[in-house]
Order: C-alpha cells, then structure tokens, then sequence
C-alpha cells in the first residue's frame, strides 16, 4: 500500500501520477483498433495478474453512449426454448439472440466492453465448453474484453442452462445540422 496523503496537494499529486500510470497503461493496452467506438476501448491484459483464455483482464471506455443489454436467453422469437437439454444449442441460440440485439442497439460484437455468461452447472468442463462456443461464434469478438463465467444453480426459464449480458460502447450521435438563419 502507498503512503497515506497529509494533505489536498499530495492527495492531488498522487491521483495525478496515478491517472498518468493508468493512462500509460491503457496506451500499452491498446487493442491496435483506430476509428469509430474501437478508439474509445482499451483492452488491457495486466502483467502481474494471470494469463486468461482469450479475454482481457480490465477494459477502459472513454466517456460516451454504453447500451446494456438485458440477459439473452436460449429462446426463439416465439419465446420457445431451443435447445431443450444441450447446453451447447443453447448457447448458439443466446449468441444469435445477442447479436440481434447488439445490432438494433447499433452495436457490434467488437463494441462489447464486458460480458457476464450464465451457465446452469458446476462442472468445469460445461463452463469451458460454452466458453469455447461463444468465442468461436458470431460474437466471438465480444469476448476479448472483460468477461466473467460463472457456474450457477439456476436460472429464469425452465430448462435454460445458459444466459448472457453484454455492455456495449455505442458511437457518438451524428450532430443534427442546424439549419441555416435568413
């Protein structure tokens, strides 16, 4: 732990140098993408802390639009639920559904700044499995970015054995032309 601030000026110095340190550390973290709402994410993988499967450890967004999509389940567009017993139709089902959802929030997978998947197990080799499913899906770039996998006892529908959240960074508004004055 760093030494404790005696006053307001050491306390500004010591945020100062520590948004510094951040932001040398998100330059180095880049994901190498330019333009659009990939400049505005930073995909960091910190060097003290464990390798990951493919995601990053901490994503920074610039301030702007996020969209927050609610938990896609394995459910047609009847509401039906696919896949009745086979975690892994199930999670093509979810990675459809979130696609569709990104797209009309006007998102990409690549716009995920943190992803949460749900799969109804406690067994590692089920978790790895959707883990694997969903990184080689349609939103696959959706899970280089701070995602978390949990095991849980239960979920909303009977029979669901997997469920997603997704944020997503949003591109700014275009700036509404004014019209001109006579």
């Amino acid at each position: 732990m760093g030494p404790v601030c005696t006053n307001a000026r050491q306390a500004r110095v010591k945020s100062h140098r520590a948004g510094q340190a951040w932001k040398s550390a998100a330059r180095a973290g880049r994901s190498g993408q330019t333009g659009g709402v990939d400049s505005k994410i930073n995909r960091l993988t910190v060097p003290h802390l464990h390798p990951t499967p493919g995601y990053h450890h901490v994503t920074v967004v610039e301030a702007g639009r996020t969209a927050h999509l609610a938990g896609q389940c394995p459910l047609d567009a009847a509401g039906v639920l696919v896949g009745a017993g086979s975690v892994l139709e199930q999670t093509d089902q979810v990675a459809a559904n979130a696609l569709v959802a990104l797209r009309a929030a006007g998102a990409e997978p690549r716009d995920v700044v943190r992803s949460v998947i749900y799969v109804r197990s406690d067994d590692r080799a089920a978790l790895a499995q959707v883990w694997g499913r969903l990184t080689d899906s349609v939103i696959g770039a959706a899970f280089t970015t701070a995602s978390t996998l949990l095991g849980v006892s239960q979920l909303g529908y009977p029979g669901q054995l997997v469920e997603l959240d997704l944020t997503a960074s949003l591109p700014e508004r275009p700036v509404a032309e004014t019209p001109e004055e006579d």
